[in-house]
């Protein structure tokens, strides 16, 4: 996996995880969604690298 791909990837995920933290906080469902969309597209992309370097010689 590339290091910066790996690195966008958690960066997305924590992002994520601190929009839902504080939509759920503060009451905000667009906030809370919002966050749980990054996380699942940061584990998706997690996802993609590791395909990837399966199929690296």
């Amino acid at each position: 996996m590339s290091g910066t791909e790996k690195s966008k990837a958690h960066a997305e995920q924590a992002k994520g995880k601190v929009e839902e933290t504080v939509g759920r906080a503060t009451g905000n469902e667009r906030m809370t969604a919002k966050g749980q969309a990054d996380q699942a597209k940061g584990k998706t992309r997690h996802a993609k690298e590791d395909v990837k370097d399966v199929f690296r010689p």
